[in-house]
């Protein structure tokens, strides 16, 4: 059993997409039940620290520890931990809602699926689609289906990348509701999200790192900043990327 104190570890963490760098020498430790914000400008890496956290792309160099043990020795088991919300739904838009949800409660091995399924559907808002085909829903219906996809198997870390995207403001409520106050009573989980939304994300973070040129260049908690030194900060930021 590990006894890290780290939800996620990451070392040296760098990944190249030819000669072009997206993450460099990350260094970073997420403590369990934190919430941490990633902002930055549009190609500083936070889609690619999002997707190597979630194993779906594999580093070039360094290391990711989730709960002590590396991520690229036992994907398949930490992945059973993990919920992803990305720009890629992962449904299957023949399928109806309540089929999407089946197949990845099935593939998680999740007890009592069909009761989960209603509470994370009713959680969602989405009861009456249940048997819609999703290929039939509205772009702001599939993101909260792929919400209910990443939270049906109860994940301990939740990978969100502008999770927002195509929500209205009571879907945006329900969202951060069904992750922080799971319905099967279990612990917070720890998630790590990124927006565009410097209010929103301060709003909903207990810590904010800011990226730049898939470096960080700012790293603190929110009780020991203002809304308005991080603003003042992030546009600084920008303004050197010009």
């Amino acid at each position: 059993m590990s006894t890290s104190t780290s939800a996620i570890e990451c070392n040296n963490l760098t990944k190249y997409y030819g000669s072009q760098t997206a993450v460099r020498e990350i260094n970073l430790q997420v403590k369990p039940g934190e919430t941490l914000v990633i902002f930055g400008h549009n190609g500083a890496g936070k889609t690619t620290l999002i997707k190597l956290f979630s194993t779906i792309i594999r580093p070039s160099s360094g290391t990711i520890l989730m709960d002590g043990e590396n991520i690229r020795e036992y994907p398949e088991k930490l992945r059973s931990n993990i919920g992803v919300v990305t720009h890629n739904t992962f449904l299957y838009n023949n399928l109806t809602v309540y089929d999407n949800l089946a197949f990845y409660s099935r593939m998680y091995d999740v007890d009592n699926y069909r009761q989960r399924i209603n509470e994370v559907v009713g959680s969602m808002g989405i009861l009456p689609q249940l048997y819609d085909r999703v290929g039939t829903l509205s772009r702001g219906m599939q993101q909260r289906l792929s919400i209910a996809r990443a939270i049906i198997h109860s994940p301990r870390l939740m990978l969100l990348d502008e999770p927002e995207s195509s929500l209205d403001d009571k879907a945006v409520s329900m969202l951060w509701d069904s992750i922080r106050y799971p319905l099967n009573n279990n612990n917070k989980p720890t998630i790590i999200f990124t927006t565009h939304n410097l209010d929103r994300g301060f709003k909903e973070c207990d810590r904010i790192i800011i990226l730049s040129s898939g470096r960080i260049i700012f790293d603190k908690e929110k009780k020991s900043v203002e809304l308005s030194e991080l603003e003042k900060f992030f546009h600084k930021s920008l303004e050197n990327q010009e």
